[in-house]
C-alpha cells in the first residue's frame, strides 16, 4: 500500500493547532494572573511560542506550497525541514492517539521527504552518489563480513547484495553497506557524497534523513517477508530510478534493467 505524503502534512497541522492550544492557554495565565513576577515569566514563554508559532507556521506553509507548485526554493526548504524537525515528535505522538501507526507516520515523512528531493532536479556525479543499505539486505547464513568491506561480497546471488553491486558498477556510483545509524553516518563522512540513495526500514530512515540534512537523500523501504532485520528484500526498480534521478535531475518513469522489481531470493545451499 503506498502511504501518501498528505497524511504527515496532516499531521503537522494538527501539532501547530496543538501548539496554537497552548498559546492560547498561555494568553489567558498572563492576563489572569496577579503576580508580576509570574506575568514577567508567563510574557516571556508566551512571546518565545509566538514566535516558534510564526516560524512552524510559515515553515508548513513553505511545505506546501513547494509540494503545490511543484518547485524548491531553498528559503522555503530551510523553514519547512525546521518545522518538520521541531514538529515530528509531537506528529508522532498525537499520531498516535489517533491511532495511526508511527511505522505509517515514518512512511509518510518518507515519502515527503522524497517528494521534497525531487522537485530540487538535482543532476549529480556518478561518483557523489552513494547507495547505502542495511546488512539485514545480506543473506543470514553468509559468513563474509560485508559490513567494514562492501566488496567482500561473494556475489553468489543469495540475497540483493549480489544486484546492488551490479547496479552500482553499471552507473559508477558507490554501495555501502551498514550496521545501524552510527556506521551509516561514518559512511557519509567517509565519502562526502553529494546525494544518497538509503535503504532501511522506517525508523532508521527517518532518523537517517533527519540526521544528515541537508544532504539530499532519497528513501527506499526495504521488504521484509521473513519479519525485521532478517533476510530483508529491497524493490530493485526504486532503487535504480533514485540513481539515475541523481544522474540526470528528472525521474525515469520505467527502469529497463530491472523490470521484475523486487526479486525474493532463495536462500538454499
Amino acid at each position: 500500500m503506498r502511504i501518501k505524503k498528505r497524511l504527515f502534512i496532516g499531521l503537522l497541522a494538527l501539532s501547530l493547532m496543538f501548539i496554537t492550544a497552548v498559546l492560547a492557554g498561555s494568553w489567558y495565565l498572563l492576563i489572569n494572573h496577579s503576580s508580576l513576577f509570574n506575568r514577567v515569566l508567563l510574557a516571556l514563554g508566551f512571546f518565545t511560542l509566538a514566535v516558534l508559532f510564526l516560524l512552524i507556521a510559515l515553515g508548513i506553509i513553505s511545505l506546501v506550497l513547494m509540494l503545490w507548485q511543484g518547485r524548491s526554493r531553498p528559503l522555503f526548504q530551510h523553514l519547512g525541514l525546521m518545522a518538520v524537525n521541531i514538529l515530528f515528535p509531537v506528529a508522532l505522538a498525537l499520531g498516535k492517539r489517533l491511532g495511526v501507526e508511527a511505522a505509517t507516520i515514518k512512511a509518510s515523512f518518507i515519502e515527503m521527504n522524497n517528494q521534497l528531493v525531487r522537485l530540487q532536479r538535482l543532476q549529480v556525479a556518478p561518483r557523489e552518489i552513494l547507495i547505502l543499505a542495511p546488512h539485514c539486505l545480506q543473506w543470514s547464513g553468509c559468513p563474509h563480513k560485508i559490513t567494514i568491506d562492501v566488496n567482500n561480497c561473494r556475489r553468489c546471488g543469495r540475497c540483493p547484495i549480489d544486484a546492488l553491486h551490479a547496479l552500482a558498477a553499471r552507473y559508477g556510483v558507490r554501495l555501502a553497506v551498514a550496521t545501524g545509524g552510527t556506521l551509516a553516518r561514518h559512511f557519509v563522512k567517509q565519502y562526502r557524497p553529494r546525494a544518497v540513495v538509503a535503504i532501511a526500514c522506517e525508523r532508521d530512515l527517518t532518523s537517517g534523513i533527519q540526521d544528515t540534512q541537508p544532504l539530499p537523500v532519497l528513501g527506499v523501504l526495504n521488504l521484509r517477508p521473513h519479519g525485521p532485520c532478517l533476510n530483508t528484500q529491497v524493490n530493485l526498480n526504486q532503487v535504480e530510478q533514485a540513481v539515475q534521478f541523481f544522474l540526470t535531475g528528472r525521474t525515469v518513469p520505467q527502469v529497463q534493467a530491472c523490470s521484475e522489481g523486487w526479486v525474493e531470493v532463495t536462500h538454499g545451499s
